[in-house]
């Protein structure tokens, strides 16, 4: 298991069950987890249209305010245990919400899924550092980079478990 399977390990078993109506999303760069639950809609609540919206926005806005002491305890224990920042963010029906989270200058500022693409291509050997890595994504401005980037991603993977089966020295 890689460094982000033990974090999203820890996240699954610390977090209380009654929060999240599924397990939380756990996305994880060098400098930052984010950690997002998915709440139960309101009840009687309209599916679709500003009804919905609003509703939604209130049980966010609850959960925020009730379990604040709490995710400040285990930002804590996680910032301690993995050496990186976290941010919360929650999903309830037709919204999702990030609440404070990490904004790390690169050579602009870049939320974490910007900064997971750098240092994909970096870990990898495509580019030398995130300033390269940034250029590279740049001129490729690529339709296909997800798909590319999915790859990428798998291919180190079975490098990671090959290397965690091979000889040790």
């Amino acid at each position: 298991m890689g460094q982000h399977g033990q974090v999203a390990a820890w996240w699954h078993g610390r977090l209380p069950q009654e929060w999240f109506v599924a397990p939380a999303e756990v996305r994880v760069d060098r400098d930052e987890v984010v950690v997002v639950g998915t709440l139960a809609p309101p009840e009687g609540a309209a599916e679709e249209g500003p009804e919905a919206t609003e509703a939604a926005l209130g049980r966010i806005s609850r959960f925020r305010e009730e379990t604040r002491d709490e995710r400040i305890a285990i930002a804590r224990e996680a910032e301690h245990r993995f050496g990186r920042k976290v941010a919360w963010g929650v999903a309830c029906g037709p919204e999702e919400r990030l609440f404070t989270h990490l904004s790390a200058p690169v050579m602009t500022r870049l939320r974490q899924p910007e900064r997971i693409v750098l240092d994909t291509l970096v870990e990898a050997g495509v580019a030398r550092s995130r300033a390269d890595a940034l250029a590279w994504c740049v001129r490729l401005v690529g339709e296909h980079a997800d798909e590319w980037l999915g790859q990428l991603r798998a291919a180190m993977t079975d490098v990671q478990r090959l290397r965690e089966q091979g000889p040790t020295v």
